[in-house]
């Protein structure tokens, strides 16, 4: 069962999003992330991080970031690289820099600290989401990015 049919993803807004999110249970959230939808939901999720990004916030950060997404059914991860960089903000699903931050954590977890049902902190101190690198950046992330709160 997916969360979002792969034929609306893109129209759903991050508000909506973030309530089906959070009206999920976690079993439901950890088979959409391991189903045929989770490169859509993957895809559509980082490349709404440019015009979420809030370059006002981001004053003269330069950083490359790799968020590594497991609960693949296979028990892999996939990596996404985020960079920002001169006021603005791109998105790949093949990282090439060399990253100030990694960002580690599960399907489930990502998709609950993106629409705000998760403390980051928390996560963070309960191991269920790992950063390697330049931790101010880490716990600055949810300053740069427009992203629905809790």
């Amino acid at each position: 069962m997916s969360i979002i049919e792969p034929a609306e993803f893109a129209s759903v807004d991050p508000e909506r999003f973030a309530a089906l999110v959070r009206g999920a249970s976690r079993d439901d959230l950890a088979q959409s992330m391991a189903g045929p939808n989770r490169e859509v939901i993957l895809r559509e999720i980082f490349g709404r991080f440019p015009t979420q990004f809030r370059p006002d916030r981001a004053g003269n950060t330069d950083a490359v970031i790799h968020w590594r997404v497991g609960g693949r059914a296979d028990g892999g991860t996939d990596t996404f690289e985020v960079v920002i960089a001169k006021g603005s903000c791109t998105v790949s699903p093949e990282p090439a820099g060399d990253p100030s931050l990694t960002v580690t954590l599960g399907g489930v977890e990502f998709l609950q600290l993106l629409a705000g049902a998760s403390n980051p902190t928390t996560m963070f101190l309960t191991g269920r989401l790992k950063a390697k690198g330049d931790l101010s950046l880490a716990a600055n992330l949810s300053n740069l990015f427009d992203l629905p709160k809790g």
